[in-house]
């Protein structure tokens, strides 16, 4: 793996532990909606995966991760047409899909 894409698997983890810390105490669906700085980290940090994962599969479209082409795709609806997302996506993202990732990231990583 090429130290760019490295580095952007990087960014991505490291973006996923930032969220999980974030959502350390909010942990419900109702005290994050309530909670707008938290959702504004979150929404950063999704961000973030979804640009660092597009310049990685610019680099190499081979990378095993799923839901590659949705994460990309999130992320610009994120942050061209954020008033088409529900705070309700963005926590479903958040504590059904990110694990997922997170594990698919790490294990590239540990493979290098």
């Amino acid at each position: 793996m090429s130290r760019e894409i490295n580095k952007l698997l990087t960014d991505i983890d490291k973006s996923i532990a930032l969220i999980e810390t974030y959502l350390l105490n909010v942990p419900t669906y109702e005290a994050f909606e309530s909670d707008v700085l938290t959702m504004d980290g979150v929404q950063r940090r999704l961000s973030i995966v979804g640009e660092a994962l597009w310049k990685a599969d610019k680099l190499d479209q081979a990378l095993p991760i799923t839901d590659k082409k949705r994460i990309i795709s999130f992320r610009h609806i994120l942050i061209h047409n954020y008033d088409l997302l529900s705070d309700a996506t963005i926590w479903k993202i958040c504590t059904e899909h990110l694990p997922v990732l997170k594990t698919e990231v790490q294990a590239l990583l540990n493979t290098r």
